[in-house]
């Protein structure tokens, strides 16, 4: 490889000055060169440069290369040459007049603007920072220059060096100074304008320094100083995440995922423009046969309560009553004990509840139940005292009953409305459908219903010919035949619209029941229901629904091993043991299902689910699974399919040869699933006599035994003139210098309590142990 090789009077050439004041340069720091036509080394040259720098300050560098080294002439040509500048002007328009003839003028008069131009230069009370030509001088230096590590070095000495060394250290403290200036720039700019991260509900540490630009050190660093031990790849929640930007300067706005549900379900709020008077949605509760069906037929003057089974409403009944102009929705409920969920769907989606209480019979457990529901949804309560026309009617007993549930009547000072009503004679009818009206007033009800429907799915059933049915009762928006309608599961197009009346009907505005048709399947009564405008998109919901019943089903449905029996009938309140029994033959099978029923008792009951003869088969394993029972073999074995199959879901299968042997480990664990009983059991006392601070420790009380024994392992009460100040843990327990499980009585020992420190002399420390009764 070859370099391009400078004489020192090139150089000097170059810098415009004579060779002699380049000797005198590298003299000062090296040996003087010989002669002008040797060739310098890179040192030199980088010695020359170093100076020439420093000495030298122009406005740019470009200066360097275009002014050309000026011929050495007299002091007195030098004084002549600014004159000659003054007529510059006019010898340049002679020159352009006159082309031919002028030919060596310019030479003269260019030397001199040179010379004149250099002079001019002043750089003696100007401080211009050097360090910032580094980097253009350095590409002017040649690549051996700037790579010299060794060889021989013939220029400068050990202080000469040093001098060096400070004069780089120089221009290097003015880079760093000016880089800092730049950093704190460009800090108080970020300061000024943070940076705005989105952040989810969880995200992981890398991620979170990818969205904020820093490196995923320093976020780790950053929450370990506050006591999160988190990898590279492990996931925090928002509020740690909010905690770790904000500390970093960054701005942080919580990422919002948008569901399928929040798409297309429109749930804006209505403006107070939006919204009309809509009528109210009345529910009627109470008690069976207490007269309500009876009472809403009377209302609507039709007789609907010979179609029914045993006088047992079927079903939630949703019915309309024109009163003065105004229409009322009535929701009839049944009354019977095994329809509580139908009359909590039927208080949740109503404005009024009108319980109904027969005057001969009073508050009964329904009636209780209903004024519960009703409280819940937050409805006021209308009573209609019924049955007024039976000689044992007897209101005022049923208004001292309703105090004890704080209905207190109109007439006592209460706000509870009171009519005395009779469904048989129509007695005080019209006054019940006045007080619904004016309750209704009060309410000022009011909903939008220029806007897709919304409501709730009162009742449904699968009809044999037209396929599933619901009666929807519209809260907010209007319904439209022809709509795409969500509810719950189930999506469908409204094909037909038909009200209590019987009458088709093309829509449905807010407060009104209509029995619809045209769902892919049969809603769950209570589901709200939505219209929609996506029909693909409302498909995609039903699946995700779906899905998540599946999996509740699934979390739900835990596999059950006399391993861990107790554990999981603990966690409800009836206690079951669900067993397929297999044995070889059918009467060990027979004899081995009554032995382990008789183990049940009222706490807990082992149901035999299948008994069987032959080997456990695989379709032993899926009713095991889908039952979460436990699979007894009696002198079998279970086969490959089954085993496998067994495996995979988990099945608990037991086997033994002794019938005796499978009912002792199966008593052993129902004897687990009993609730275990505890009691307390006082060891011992001992009375503080003096404290000592440890600062690693706490507080150390030196004690007397009083009686019984103090252990490490007990559970201490801290007694203060015989009141419990503290309930707690022995934290240490020492015998002189050693560490004790247990002091008797009459000996003395230091102890410390767990987590208190609040110890005074003369207090007393009462050690006890929480002991298992055995059943």
């Amino acid at each position: 490889m070859s370099f391009i090789k400078y004489r020192l009077k090139e150089v000097a050439a170059d810098f415009g000055v004579t060779p002699k004041d380049i000797a005198e340069i590298i003299s000062k720091y090296g040996e003087k060169p010989k002669s002008n036509t040797q060739i310098l080394t890179d040192q030199e040259l980088n010695v020359v440069f170093e100076y020439m720098t420093q000495n030298n300050q122009i406005s740019s560098l470009e200066q360097v290369f275009e002014a050309k080294p000026a011929a050495k002439s007299p002091a007195p040509k030098q004084e002549k040459a600014a004159p000659v500048s003054q007529n510059a002007q006019a010898e340049t328009k002679s020159q352009a007049q006159s082309s031919n003839n002028n030919t060596n003028k310019p030479k003269k008069e260019a030397e001199p603007e040179r010379k004149r131009e250099r002079r001019v230069v002043d750089t003696s009370a100007v401080q211009v920072n050097s360090a910032r030509f580094d980097d253009r001088v350095d590409s002017l230096i040649s690549e051996r220059a700037q790579n010299f590590q060794g060889g021989k070095q013939r220029i400068g000495n050990k202080n000469r060096q040093q001098n060096r060394q400070q004069g780089k250290f120089k221009g290097n403290k003015a880079r760093n100074e000016e880089q800092e200036k730049m950093r704190r720039l460009q800090m108080e700019v970020a300061r000024k304008a943070p940076l705005t991260v989105h952040i989810p509900e969880e995200i992981t540490v890398g991620e979170l320094a990818s969205r904020m630009k820093k490196t995923a050190g320093e976020v780790i660093k950053l929450l370990m100083k506050n006591g999160i031990m988190a990898a590279i790849n492990q996931t925090i929640d928002f509020d740690t995440a909010e905690y770790v930007a904000t500390e970093m300067g960054c701005k942080v706005e919580k990422e919002v995922t948008v569901t399928i549900e929040e798409r297309i379900i429109d749930d804006h709020e209505d403006t107070a423009e939006e919204l009309q008077p809509r009528g109210p949605v009345v529910v009627v509760m109470g008690h069976v046969d207490h007269g309500k069906t009876s009472t809403l037929d009377a209302i609507r003057k039709t007789s609907v309560t010979s179609g029914e089974a045993g006088g047992i409403t079927q079903h939630i009944g949703a019915y309309t009553v024109n009163v003065n102009g105004s229409i009322v929705t009535f929701l009839d409920t049944p009354g019977h004990a095994a329809f509580t969920s139908m009359r909590a769907r039927g208080a949740m989606c109503t404005d009024i509840a009108v319980l109904v209480v027969a005057a001969d019979d009073g508050i009964m457990p329904q009636t209780v139940e209903s004024i519960n529901h009703a409280k819940a949804a937050k409805v006021p309560i209308i009573v209609a005292i019924n049955k007024m026309d039976k000689p044992t009617a007897n209101p005022d007993r049923i208004m001292q009953q309703l105090t004890e549930y704080d209905l207190i009547p109109e007439e006592w000072g209460g706000d509870t409305i009171i009519v005395p009503i009779s469904a048989k004679t129509g007695m005080g009818l019209d006054n019940l459908l006045e007080m619904i009206t004016l309750t209704a007033e009060v309410q000022e009800l009011k909903a939008n219903p220029n806007r897709r429907a919304k409501g709730t799915v009162i009742e449904a059933r699968l009809d044999k010919t037209r396929g599933p049915i619901a009666t929807l009762l519209v809260q907010n928006g209007t319904l439209k035949q022809g709509d795409i309608v969500i509810a719950g599961t189930s999506v469908g197009h409204i094909r037909v619209m038909t009200n209590d009346k019987g009458r088709t009907v093309k829509t449905a505005g807010p407060s009104t029941p209509v029995e619809v048709t045209g769902l892919a399947e049969v809603p769950s009564p209570g589901d709200e229901f939505n219209a929609v405008t996506d029909e693909r998109m409302a498909r995609a919901l039903v699946e995700e629904r779906r899905q998540a019943e599946k999996d509740a089903a699934a979390n739900a449905m835990s596999k059950v091993t006399l391993d861990n029996l107790f554990a999981k009938m603990q966690e409800g309140e009836m206690k079951e043991l669900p067993l397929i029994v297999k044995a070889d033959v059918q009467g060990s099978a027979e004899a081995l299902k009554a032995s382990l029923e008789k183990i049940s008792n009222e706490e807990v009951r082992v149901r035999v689910i299948h008994t069987g003869v032959g080997a456990i088969n695989e379709s032993d394993i899926l009713l095991a699974s889908t039952a979460g029972a436990i699979i007894v073999g009696f002198n079998v074995r279970p086969d490959a399919a089954a085993q496998a199959s067994g495996q995979r879901a988990k099945v608990d299968m037991r086997f033994y040869r002794v019938i005796y042997d499978a009912i002792d480990e199966i008593e052993s664990a129902m004897k687990g699933m009993l609730a275990p009983k505890f009691e307390e059991v006082v060891i011992g006392h001992a009375e503080v006599r003096v404290t000592y601070k440890v600062s690693a420790i706490g507080t150390i009380a030196g004690c007397m035994v009083k009686d019984g024994k103090v252990a490490r392992d007990a559970q201490v009460r801290v007694l203060r003139d015989n009141i419990v100040i503290h309930e707690g843990e022995v934290g240490s327990l020492q015998r002189f210098k050693d560490a004790a499980k247990e002091v008797t009585s009459g000996y003395e020992c230091g102890m410390s309590i767990l987590k208190f420190n609040d110890i005074k002399e003369g207090d007393v420390f009462e050690c006890f142990q929480m002991q298992e009764i055995k059943r």
